[in-house]
């Protein structure tokens, strides 16, 4: 049989009108409804050259909507 790995939990899903300022770590399920880049730079990272993307995109589901700052591949997994 194969072991549980020690701290891995099952997801529990969060609404929008449940968030509040200074929590972290939600897990949502929410409709991208606008994105836009609002910073993109190149940016020394030793012999290579790294870029530094930050997008703003409003979302949200049916009890509301937030603005989701991501930062380079934040928030790339769409389902």
């Amino acid at each position: 049989m194969a072991e549980a790995k020690p701290g891995l939990r099952k997801p529990v899903f969060t609404k929008v009108e449940q968030l509040r300022p200074g929590t972290s770590g939600h897990t949502l399920t929410v409709k991208v409804v606008n994105t836009k880049m609002v910073m993109q730079k190149g940016r020394p990272d030793g012999p290579q050259s790294r870029q530094m993307r930050i997008a703003e995109s409003l979302v949200g589901d049916e009890t509301g909507m937030i603005i989701f700052t991501a930062r380079n591949d934040q928030g790339i997994h769409v389902m």
